[in-house]
């Protein structure tokens, strides 16, 4: 592994000049961020949404906050209400905000409040192919992401598909901080190795937090 990425938990590894590894940082918030995971997926359950072309993703996913990403075959776009219930998706978990907040000012974000929290679930063997969230009105606030349960390695590219991507490592706790300059940076996951999590078992559950207007 390179030196770059071998740091312990409460360091910070810069990826570009507004983006980095926040490492360990979300580990004082698990206990919270797990039961309101728990709390979401329970009201608004964990789905594989349809792309517009007509695909399954392999991710599953649920949302809480004030806005929900979906996807079908109208196009990806973010709702107030879970299109499986027709209620508002669950709100903001005890400790999501503030977490958020806290990750996003170490990183330089100094007042940020996001609107969405997009929970990804991976199984062993998913993947997510490179991409750039495009869907918010807002392409300038960052994007917090954080890691719970398997490891990953996180794909940090340029600004074109082709561009030369960073393979980040990522473990239990970590959180990718990425905005500004930097916000419309590629970005993807390699699929997920097989492995036990003792808190998680066999998954790894990704909470991306953003500013959609």
């Amino acid at each position: 592994m390179n030196d770059l990425f071998a740091a312990p938990h409460g360091l910070r590894t810069d990826l570009a000049k507004q983006a980095c590894v926040l490492h360990g940082f979300a580990l004082p918030f698990v206990d919270a961020l797990l039961a309101g995971v728990g709390c979401v997926s329970a009201t608004s359950l964990f789905r594989h949404f349809v792309t517009p072309g007509g695909h399954a993703m392999q991710v599953a996913m649920t949302n809480c906050g004030p806005l929900g990403w979906v996807s079908d075959r109208r196009g990806y776009r973010y709702v107030e209400c879970d299109p499986l219930t027709g209620a508002p998706w669950p709100a903001f978990p005890d400790g999501f905000l503030a977490l958020a907040s806290a990750a996003a000012a170490e990183a330089g974000f100094a007042d940020h409040v996001p609107d969405a929290c997009l929970i990804n679930r991976y199984a062993p063997g998913t993947r997510l192919s490179l991409h750039q969230d495009r869907d918010e009105d807002d392409h300038v606030a960052p994007i917090v992401s954080v890691s719970l349960g398997l490891p990953a390695t996180f794909l940090f590219g340029g600004f074109a598909r082709g561009d030369k991507a960073l393979r980040v490592p990522l473990v239990h706790g970590d959180v990718v901080v990425w905005g500004g300059v930097d916000r419309m940076r590629f970005h993807g996951v390699l699929p997920i190795a097989p492995g036990l999590h003792p808190a998680l078992g066999e998954q790894r559950i990704n909470l991306t937090f953003r500013k959609v207007h």
